[in-house]
Formats: C-alpha cells, sequence, structure tokens
C-alpha cells in the first residue's frame, strides 16, 4: 500500500496579509469627530452650607486633644481628638470592647452591636447614645441627619451633633473596635462642653468628658484656609 502524503506549504512562509483601513466616516477622520463640542455653560454660583450641615470643606483645622469619655476593665469610649474647625468642630470616637468569657455565638452578637448602625435621626436610642451639654445649658443628641429633615433652619441656633461618614473598624477573637465621626456645631468656645456616652446593650452606663472651651478656642487659632484672597 502506497501512502500518499500531500505538501502542503508553511503558512508562515506567506507574508502577512495588509489590513487596509478605510475611511467610512471621511478621510482620516475619527468617529468621535463628528460629535460637536457641547456649548459652553455659564458658571452657577454655589449655594452656601448651612454651618450645621458639616466641616468646610476649603479648611485645615487646628487639634485638641481628647481623652477616655468611659473606660472599664473591658470596654472604652475615647475621644481621641478633636478637630477645630472655624464653625466648629470633628469629634473622633472609638468604642471598643474585650472578649471575655462569652461563647463563639454570643460574642458574634456583641461584634454586631458594636457596628452601632442607628436607623434613623429620630431613633437615637440603638447602639451608642452620644450627646453633648453646652456650658448654657443647651443640649444636643447624634443624629444622622441635620436639623433640615424636621424644622425650618432660617432663624437656627443649634447645637447640632451629626453623625458624619468615614467610620470604620475591625474585630478579631479577642477585640471589636469601631470609630465614629461627629460634626457639633457651633464651635463651643464659651465655657466648658460636656461629651456624654452611652451604651445600654454593652453595660456601658451613663460616663462624661469635659471638653474645655479654652482648648477648643486654642486650635481655633491653628486652623488655615486653603485658599487666601
Amino acid at each position: 500500500m502506497i501512502l500518499r502524503i500531500s505538501r502542503l506549504r508553511s503558512l508562515a512562509c506567506h507574508k502577512p496579509l495588509h489590513r487596509r483601513r478605510v475611511a467610512v466616516y471621511g478621510l482620516n477622520m475619527s468617529f468621535f469627530d463628528d460629535f460637536p463640542e457641547p456649548p459652553a455653560q455659564p458658571r452657577q454660583p454655589q449655594p452656601i452650607r448651612p454651618g450645621w450641615f458639616g466641616p468646610p470643606s476649603d479648611e485645615l483645622p487646628g487639634i485638641a486633644h481628647g481623652g477616655f469619655v468611659h473606660k472599664s476593665a473591658r470596654t472604652v469610649i475615647v475621644l481621641k481628638l478633636v478637630e477645630v474647625y472655624s464653625t466648629g468642630c470633628v469629634l473622633d470616637v472609638v468604642w471598643s470592647v474585650l472578649r471575655g468569657n462569652e461563647s463563639d455565638q454570643e460574642w458574634r452578637e456583641i461584634v454586631e452591636e458594636s457596628y452601632n448602625h442607628p436607623r434613623s435621626s429620630l431613633d437615637t436610642r440603638t447602639g451608642l447614645q452620644l450627646g453633648v451639654a453646652m456650658a448654657d445649658g443647651r443640649k444636643a443628641v447624634a443624629a444622622v441627619h441635620g436639623p433640615s429633615a424636621f424644622e425650618d433652619t432660617d432663624d437656627f441656633t443649634g447645637p447640632v451633633l451629626t453623625t458624619l461618614g468615614g467610620g470604620g473598624g475591625s474585630n478579631n477573637a479577642e477585640f471589636v473596635q469601631f470609630t465614629g465621626r461627629y460634626w457639633l456645631w457651633p464651635l463651643p468656645v464659651e465655657g466648658d462642653t460636656t461629651l456624654v456616652a452611652q451604651w445600654d446593650a454593652l453595660g456601658i452606663p451613663e460616663s462624661s468628658l469635659v471638653l474645655p472651651g479654652a482648648d477648643l478656642a486654642q486650635a481655633l487659632e491653628s486652623v488655615r484656609k486653603y485658599w487666601t484672597e
């Protein structure tokens, strides 16, 4: 039996085919060149944010030191520092729980509780309760939204304590720790302000820390504007 093997010329010996570019939309014209430039829009003045809305976006804050709001063998609430702005201040709060003899399920429940997600600005009795007492007797409790959600703010003088974004945390088999940021408006430089915290589910009773007005006033002197006229 005779086997006939076809001699196939290797494709590699051929020169690559020349790919010709066809100008569909015109000579050397890109598809996107056909679209006109949008008309220039006039620059609109930006609305002025109320002071209670949050910290100014164009300031480098001054810093005041914090302290322990609550401290026990297994739970702490700490005010790490205060970012002082011209209109108010940001309270940087940390809470942490050290594991004891809890079962895995009990510890998971503590970790979940420590996330501290309040349901709304009107439901402040979930998780960490945080408030301030001003030197003149006025009080404010931390909320998710500002006062515009439920009242006229034209003549509003505060105080307002608002929950800001940017918090976070971590946990493992031995401890859990989370942080929260709160905007206090207006800046209480006249007299001392008391920061009050309570967390029933974690067994933390009502506890407090005094913020001296003199410390906030000193930090206010360090505030710097991003842009100078």
